[in-house]
């Protein structure tokens, strides 16, 4: 037996094969072993402590000794990390393992910070409620976040979720039950399709169980994240995944099938049949954050039909001969998606400009070129140029 064959063996025998531990972590933290330190995936943080699940059990252990000045760096739910061995008192996390891949959105904040929402992720299960009016413009920014391109080291300092780098992203229909016409769930679905191309598309009732089995087996065997909005049914399908009625769940309204925050931490979960599960709380804002790239692959027909266009620039406004809006018009490509796709990359770009004092400066050359180009077509409407 060769030594690569030694280490798979040790890391599936390991007592935190079950969150995810595999050779490649127990790489990584062979400098942090040979110094005493224990591994550990960190279950949920709380102001400043976190439950962390270590070869030994559960351990509470203070963040204090990782605590960064970038926020993209904080301890998070689903990170790796070396702390100090069983009897220390008190007992800390040392450090962070490096991550793979991490979800990030843009916050509030006006400094246009970055906030982790889980880390160490295999896929990325975006929950919809069909007991509500469809929202393809919120699927969609959801999807551009989830796509969006970084890995390795890199996501200790700018951090998203990664669809080439493994993550991968599906929609989940929930509440189908409230739905009982199949034509009717037929087209709904047909609808997200549309507005997610190339990502699997799953409806399912965790009231009937209708979809469930489906959806275990696309995520097991790795870490799942469940994101959405409050009243989308994330914390009903995390305790049907689970076996076990363990987050707790609240009645949507019925005015507007929307729910209030039942999970107010991110928790992560071993599933029964193999593979971990994050669970996160509503998301009523989620802003975009150096998603350019993920934009670029929701709207995929969009960038190929730009590829078309008569000038590399194109902004698919006015200029002649774009292929962007010659689809629009010829009805191939659908108004709602180029607008939707407009407001994500302005959105996109206005975040990354917030940072980048060479981006801001490409952009307000920009405003500036549209502005004169439509003072200029103003004045040619007016009689005023020849």
């Amino acid at each position: 037996m060769n030594l690569s064959t030694l280490s798979a063996s040790s890391a599936s025998s390991h007592p935190l094969a079950p969150y995810g531990w595999d050779e490649g972590w127990e790489a990584e933290f062979a400098s942090y072993a040979e110094q005493g330190l224990l591994p550990g995936r960190v279950v949920r943080v709380d102001r400043g402590l976190c439950d962390v699940i270590t070869p030994a059990g559960t351990v509470r252990a203070d963040t204090e000794f990782v605590v960064p000045r970038d926020p993209m760096k904080v301890v998070c739910t689903g990170d790796w990390v070396a702390v100090d061995p069983e009897g220390s008192d008190p007992l800390y996390v040392r450090t962070l393992l490096p991550r793979r891949t991490a979800f990030v959105r843009s916050t509030s904040s006006k400094r246009s910070e970055g906030q982790v929402l889980a880390t160490n992720i295999d896929h990325v299960v975006i929950c919809v409620s069909l007991a509500a009016e469809l929202d393809l413009g919120r699927i969609e920014r959801f999807l551009a976040l989830a796509m969006a391109s970084s890995s390795g080291e890199a996501l200790l300092h700018k951090s998203a979720l990664s669809w080439e780098s493994g993550a991968q992203p599906l929609v989940v229909l929930t509440k189908a039950d409230l739905v009982p016409d199949a034509a009717t769930r037929s087209h709904l679905v047909q609808d997200v399709e549309l507005s997610a191309p190339g990502v699997r598309v799953l409806t399912v009732s965790a009231q009937d169980g209708d979809g469930l089995d489906a959806l275990v087996s696309l995520v097991s065997g790795g870490t799942a994240v469940l994101l959405g909005q409050s009243g989308a049914g994330k914390s009903t399908l995390a305790n049907a995944l689970l076996g076990a009625e363990v987050m707790d769940v609240q009645a949507t309204r019925d005015i507007d099938g929307k729910g209030r925050h039942t999970t107010t931490t991110r928790n992560l979960l071993a599933l029964p049949g193999g593979g971990v599960l994050i669970d996160t709380p509503g998301l009523r804002g989620v802003g975009l954050w150096d998603a350019e790239i993920g934009v670029g692959q929701v709207f995929a027909e969009i960038e190929e039909l730009a590829g078309q266009c008569r000038f590399h620039d194109c902004a698919h406004e006015a200029e002649p001969g774009c292929a962007v809006r010659g689809a629009v018009e010829d009805g191939e490509l659908p108004h709602r998606r180029l607008e939707s796709y407009r407001k994500l990359m302005r959105e996109n770009q206005w975040i990354v400009a917030k940072t980048d004092a060479r981006v801001r400066a490409e952009v307000r050359r920009e405003w500036k070129r549209k502005g004169a180009a439509g003072r200029a077509a103003m004045d040619l409407k007016r009689g005023r140029l020849h």
